[in-house]
């Protein structure tokens, strides 16, 4: 009985033990996330707080754009940041502040651009909303900055997403257009969530929606401006573009990727699609710098 008691302490204090060691380890575990998530929203505010080099392309209050640069003599490649928000005055550059700290911190310098939206007397829309980006765009050639200028990555997220890809087939634009004769060619483009696909969302949208407001019609009554404006139209692009996407997304459905895809595909363009299920692919995700959506936009920069 003794022997067996001894067995008992003995098998028992191990037991005691051996799960001590496993609440220990899911203790540390539970705090290194939440050090991790700390961490994250503390380096995310500080990058909506910090000071911004802004400089104005233009006379109109909103026609400017913040340069960061990383750490190292350069030149560094460079990516152009376009914030979405239905190309309404309710939204600006801020948006976009923490995915650009995430590329400074990767090695990028970020041009963060504002330009004229739609409503408050912006005087946005068509065709100053196009014609303030294109100008955002090639102001990058004025800048004293150590820039690579044959390396710029357009990226935009939602209404965003459609004025990157717009501004990479400015090439294509004819002369006089909005946008025509780009001072700055990109060498690449990536829309996140993005209203690739302008006249079907237009026509998919009771009353047309934020596209009849950007455009100032549909395309059955201004066809002459969405054959300038949709990306769609200015297919295939001279460089290789990455879509991202949630299948969920109920702000711009994943159609406008799918159908913007498969249209660059058949005019022999380099296109590249990710779809994401779930939260994943929230639409407000894809400018969210921890978020799977934009780990899939930094794993293709970074190729």
């Amino acid at each position: 009985m003794r022997a067996c008691a001894a067995r008992l302490r003995v098998n028992g204090s191990v037991a005691v033990t051996s799960a001590g060691r496993a609440a220990g380890r899911v203790a540390s575990g539970l705090r290194v996330g939440a050090n991790r998530i700390a961490l994250s929203r503390t380096r995310l505010l500080l990058d909506l707080l910090a000071p911004q080099r802004l400089y104005r392309y233009g006379a109109h209050r909103c026609q400017c754009a913040d340069l960061q640069l990383p750490k190292g003599p350069g030149p560094h490649p460079v990516v152009v940041t376009i914030h979405g928000g239905a190309w309404a005055a309710g939204y600006g550059k801020l948006v976009m502040r923490g995915v650009a700290g995430d590329l400074v911190r990767r090695g990028w310098a970020t041009w963060n651009i504002e330009y004229r939206r739609v409503g408050r007397g912006q005087g946005g829309g068509w065709p100053n909303t196009f014609a303030d980006v294109a100008s955002a765009i090639d102001h990058l050639a004025q800048l004293d900055a150590p820039l690579d200028l044959d390396r710029v990555t357009l990226l935009g997220h939602s209404a965003g997403g459609q004025l990157a890809l717009w501004a990479a087939g400015r090439d294509r634009l004819p002369a006089g257009a909005p946008g025509a004769d780009p001072a700055i060619r990109g060498a690449a483009a990536i829309s996140q969530a993005g209203v690739n696909d302008l006249a079907s969302a237009c026509r998919e949208t009771p009353g047309g929606g934020a596209v009849a407001s950007l455009m100032g019609g549909s395309p059955d009554e201004v066809p002459e401006r969405y054959a300038l404006a949709d990306p769609i139209a200015l297919l295939p692009l001279a460089m290789p573009v990455l879509l991202v996407h949630g299948t969920d997304d109920r702000t711009v459905s994943v159609r406008r990727s799918r159908n913007y895809a498969a249209a660059a595909r058949g005019a022999g363009g380099a296109v590249e699609l990710v779809e994401l299920a779930g939260e994943d692919g929230g639409h407000r995700r894809h400018v969210d710098p921890d978020s799977a959506a934009w780990a899939s936009v930094t794993r293709w920069l970074e190729r």
